[in-house]
């Protein structure tokens, strides 16, 4: 790998962990359920495009199958909350 690639790549990994931090930030800070929720998709999908940088950085295909992992369960628990929100239970 070039060095110029490998450096842009781990600068892209701290910008997706600057991100992560103020996801983290409004997570705790957030005065609706709403701003919270929105904060842990921020968070998920921040975590899944750092395995996936992750990936190309240590040229390993585990990494790509974890961040289909957090995409899946990010995608349902999304789903999950959201409709919670707007309804008041998840189950009917």
């Amino acid at each position: 790998m070039m060095p110029w690639f490998h450096w842009t790549l781990m600068f892209a990994l701290g910008l997706l962990v600057a991100a992560m931090g103020c996801a983290v930030l409004r997570l705790l800070k957030g005065p609706h359920a709403q701003d919270r929720v929105l904060a842990l998709d921020c968070m998920y999908l921040n975590g899944m495009l750092a395995m996936l940088l992750m990936g190309i950085i240590y040229d390993s295909t585990s990494y790509f199958e974890a961040a289909l992992l957090i995409a899946l369960f990010g995608c349902v628990g999304s789903t999950a909350m959201a409709k919670f929100l707007l309804r008041g239970e998840v189950i009917e």
